[in-house]
Order: structure tokens, then sequence, then C-alpha cells
């Protein structure tokens, strides 16, 4: 079987200590499923994804890591998408996460980030893989790139999240939020579920307008980050209810998480959310606040309706089952090894 292998040379950023590593363990997940179908070999890029100068610097490095014979495959794993553009076309598969990075910028800046991130970095790719149907579609509106060239592929969850019965709290339910960034759409949170008994549990670093509007709608709450997986795990067992109502997501996983748990998700109903939450989650209308005050109110007070959650998350949850992630990633290498050796 060893003679059989694909080699697969994994090309991922140099993630900054603190931020999220979901990127690293995803592919490090992947890598061990299939040990007995690839030949693996990471490289870390040598800079932070920081400046022009570094990408540059990546760049080039790419250039010369990338094996040139046809039996390769190389696969940048997200964030880093402009690290293809020397390296040889045919043999490049390429993963979007999501296109937020257009959110954040404007004029100019934008345009030159549109060309780094998405239209150079797609067009030279073999495959590209989008986390969801709302990321693909996100990419060809950005890039024009025909459809066929880009395979959904979902992000497994984590095989650590298992159920772990819990008796609802209904007089105080502890609320999980994730995040803190600008799209988790978090003073809208804090507004709704103002006047409602409950303590909030916010994984993520707050910042000064977040601690003014805790004690503007005198919110219960306790707050960690830079945490565990571990830890991370701990919170969504002790909670009640996940509280995901971002206004943007390439993905979204934890509602995965949740389901897979059992513990009762809210979420929006835009972007890939609905997608990825299917009919396991009380969808509602991330800029109203009212909607989502009203979603809240109906988890903590209509048990059938919380049950019926849970029942269709122990269902939702098997859609990204590590296993079948896996063997959807050897099928992307196989296509492109075959391809190239034709």
């Amino acid at each position: 079987m060893t003679d059989k292998k694909i080699i697969v040379n994994f090309f991922q950023r140099k993630p900054h200590k603190g931020f999220s590593f979901s990127l690293e363990y995803i592919f490090e997940d992947i890598r061990h499923r299939l040990a007995d179908k690839i030949n693996a070999t990471v490289y870390i890029s040598r800079c932070f994804n920081d400046g022009y100068f570094t990408k540059f610097i990546n760049i080039i490095e790419a250039y010369f890591r990338q094996r040139r014979n046809v039996n390769h495959v190389n696969h940048i794993t997200g964030e880093i998408h402009y690290l293809n553009l020397l390296m040889t076309k045919k043999r490049g598969v390429l993963t979007i996460h999501d296109c937020g990075m257009m959110r954040r910028k404007e004029g100019i800046a934008k345009e030159v980030v549109q060309w780094l991130y998405l239209i150079l970095p797609v067009s030279k790719a073999t495959i590209v893989t989008a986390v969801s149907e709302e990321t693909k579609l996100e990419i060809i509106q950005y890039t024009n790139c025909k459809s066929e060239k880009i395979e959904v592929i979902p992000v497994a969850v984590n095989p650590q999240y298992q159920p772990v019965y819990k008796t609802f709290n209904t007089s105080k339910p502890i609320i999980l939020q994730i995040g803190t960034g600008y799209n988790k759409n978090i003073l809208r949170l804090f507004e709704a579920i103002s006047g409602i008994s409950c303590h909030l549990t916010i994984v993520g670093k707050l910042n000064d307008e977040h601690l003014a509007a805790l004690n503007k709608y005198r919110i219960d709450y306790s707050n960690e980050y830079n945490i565990t997986n571990e830890r991370l795990l701990e919170k969504y067992i002790d909670c009640d209810i996940l509280s995901f109502i971002s206004t943007f997501e390439g993905f979204g996983m934890p509602i995965i998480e949740a389901n897979a748990v059992e513990r009762v998700v809210i979420t929006s109903n835009i972007s890939s959310m609905p997608e990825v939450a299917g009919n396991a989650a009380c969808l509602v209308n991330p800029k109203d606040v009212v909607d989502i005050k009203n979603g809240f109110l109906k988890l903590i007070t209509d048990e059938f309706y919380r049950e019926t959650l849970i029942d269709n998350g122990r269902i939702n949850k098997r859609r990204f089952d590590a296993n079948i992630i896996a063997d959807k990633y050897y099928q992307v290498y196989k296509k492109v090894h075959d391809d190239n050796i034709k």
C-alpha cells in the first residue's frame, strides 16, 4: 500500500499565539485519518500573515518548498491563499473558509485584497474547496470562477464532542457565547438578553465597548479567553443554550459542537448558519434585537421545542462525521494526482 500513497504537501499559516488553532486541528485530524492513503508533509509559513512584506517572504518560501514531481499535491489549507502565486498550477488545492476579508476592507485596499486573496489564488488552484455552499457562492461572486472548480467540503466535528445529559435550568439558564469578533454580534446579544434571568458565559477577549454594554444592561456574566480545547468542551457541557447569532460566518462550527453535546442552539437565519444548522437550531434575525430576545424566551419556556431541537441535532451532526469529511479530501487529492499522471 505504501507505494500507492498520494504525496500531499500541506501549506499552513504561522498561527499567532492565543488565537484559534482550529485550522491546524482540522488538517492534523485529516492527515491522521488518511495515514494509510497519503504521505503528508506539513510546511508552516516562516512569517505571520501580517503586512505585504511578510506575504512576499511566504510566497517565495512556498515556491522553493513545493515539490515539482507530478506525484505531489500541494494543499494550501486556508488564510494564506496567496501562497500559490508562484506555485505550479496543475497540482494545487486551495481551501477557503470564508470571504470575511472582503467585509473588512474598502476602496483600493479592498480591490488589492480581492486580487491577492481570491482572484489570483483561485485562478492558480486546480481545485478549490469551500467549507459551505455560502462560501462557494461568495467565491464565485468575487472571482467569477466556474462553479465546478469548487468542491464544498464541510468542517468535521471533533470526536471529543459527545452527548452529556443536563437538566435544562429554566430559572436561570447558562448561555454560552463563542467569540467576540466584529461579526459575532454580541452587542445586540447583550441588549436582547437584558431583563432575562440568565448567566452569560463569554469565550473571547472583551473590549471597552463590550464591558460598557455589559454594565449598561446589567448582564450577569463570566469571561475567559485563550482557553484549551478541553476547557472549551467544559463550557459546552456546563451551558444550557449556545448563542451564535453572528452577522456572517463561513461555516459556524459551534453549532455542530453544541448539537453533538446535545445543547440547544440559537443562531442566525442568514449566511452559512441555516445551512449548517438545518432544523437543529432556533433561527433568528441577527439584526433584530426583539427577534433575538423572543428566540431566547421560546427556548427557555418551551420544553417540547427544546427537545425537538436536540433530537434534530443528533441527526444533523452525522453530516459532519470526521471520516466522511476526510474521505472527501482524499477524493480531491486523488483527482488532482490522477489528472497529473495521465
